[in-house]
């Protein structure tokens, strides 16, 4: 909200207005002094805090957060951590259905981290639910430990950033058993 009048009226800049029977320019905030603001009684409104507006509908008329209904944000937010879940899990349900249909075993680390993601889930669940507030939920779906899910072993992995005094990687290349002379060939 930028400068108000003294009766609550905003002016938003670059548009003319009146004011006790004046009329004023558009430019005319823009090239006042604050005097010339002060003379009028025009006053600047800081806008306020911005909300997180899956938690809370906006602020009060002192101030305050409106927080939306716990229960309905709670049982969102499981419905969610669910849906995520299964999001995780499907590019590898194939696998586990061929496991039925013809007996390939997947690879253990496969089901080992399938099962993670379930226990995960009803981890991030149950700590969901033990909220007893708009504001406790908020904190942990927003916190570090939420969005942090256990890593698909069968996805590749971003490389090792370079050591500090190598800069080019080479150090990590030759340690990885790789020669300097294979890897300029």
């Amino acid at each position: 909200m930028p400068y108000q009048l003294p009766n609550g009226r905003t002016l938003p800049l670059d548009v003319a207005w009146e004011y006790d029977g004046v009329s004023y320019p558009a430019n005319w905030l823009r090239l006042s002094t604050q005097l010339d603001r002060d003379r009028l009684g025009i006053v600047w409104v800081p806008d306020s805090q911005p909300y997180d507006q899956r938690f809370y509908w906006g602020y009060d008329a002192d101030g305050n957060l409106i927080p939306k209904d716990h229960a309905q944000l709670v049982e969102q937010w499981s419905n969610q951590t669910r849906v995520t879940a299964g999001t995780l899990l499907a590019p590898t349900d194939w696998l586990i259905i061929r496991e039925a249909d013809n007996g390939t075993a997947p690879d253990p680390a496969l089901k080992t981290w399938r099962q993670d993601i379930r226990l995960a889930t009803g981890t991030k669940i149950a700590a969901i639910v033990a909220t007893t507030d708009t504001a406790e939920l908020a904190a942990y779906v927003t916190g570090a430990n939420y969005p942090v899910w256990p890593v698909d072993p069968t996805q590749p992995q971003p490389d090792p950033a370079p050591l500090p005094d190598d800069p080019d990687g080479l150090q990590q290349l030759v340690n990885d058993g790789s020669s300097v002379d294979q890897v300029f060939g």
